[in-house]
């Protein structure tokens, strides 16, 4: 007859959990020690920048400080440029100083004394002196071309040559003179009249030279 008692527990029925304890311990242990073995290196830091990228970087602003300044130069404020010099006619004036002579009948040749000057500006050049009529001709002492400078006026000697007395206007109205001048700016043909006295004194000259109802040819020397 069999019988029939409570159930015994077997062998390491309770001692599971003990176990799995003991395991862990070890196992704790024994990572424990791993890491007491580990070595700690220390880890240097790279240099942020090597020698070519510092030397690319102060190249590079270098460049962008010069650009700034060559922007800074072009754009800066400029003084307005100085004016231009005045023409040369505005600038100089021609005076009649007299000294006419006093030609006799039939000679070719009489003279008189005018005053250049110049008010103002660079110098200006007297490259010729001349006069309207076909019947008349010019020299001039000094010889032209010559400078006039602003505050110091040059006297020049006129001498009218005689071509031919039929054609000369002995009295003219407004009789002139017909000067070339040029400076820096630019080369005029100007024309001065030099007033009553040298109408006066011009037609006194050219009916003693050449008097009324006379044809006579006269030819510069």
């Amino acid at each position: 007859m069999n019988a029939i008692g409570p159930i015994e527990p077997g062998d390491n029925t309770y001692d599971t959990g003990a176990a799995a304890t003991d395991q862990s311990r070890g196992q704790g242990q024994g990572l424990g020690q791993d890491l007491d073995q580990v070595t700690v290196h220390p880890v240097r830091p790279r240099p942020l920048l090597t020698r070519h990228r510092r030397t690319a970087l102060a190249v590079a602003t270098a460049v962008v400080v010069g650009a700034a300044g060559l922007s800074l130069y072009l754009t800066r404020p400029r003084p307005p440029a100085p004016p231009p010099p005045l023409y040369p006619s505005q600038t100089v004036a021609v005076t009649y100083r007299g000294d006419m002579t006093h030609p006799q009948a039939g000679d070719a040749t009489f003279s008189f004394t005018v005053s250049v000057s110049q008010d103002s500006g660079p110098p200006v050049a007297v490259r010729r002196i001349t006069q309207p009529s076909e019947a008349l001709s010019v020299t001039v002492a000094p010889h032209t071309p010559f400078d006039v400078k602003t505050g110091s006026p040059r006297t020049a000697r006129i001498t009218m040559h005689i071509r031919e007395c039929g054609n000369v206007q002995r009295n003219a109205g407004l009789p002139f003179l017909v000067v070339t001048l040029r400076n820096v700016r630019a080369k005029q043909l100007q024309s001065f009249i030099l007033g009553e006295r040298y109408a006066k004194d011009l037609s006194r000259a050219l009916t003693a030279a050449c008097p009324p109802n006379t044809d006579v040819m006269s030819k510069t020397p």
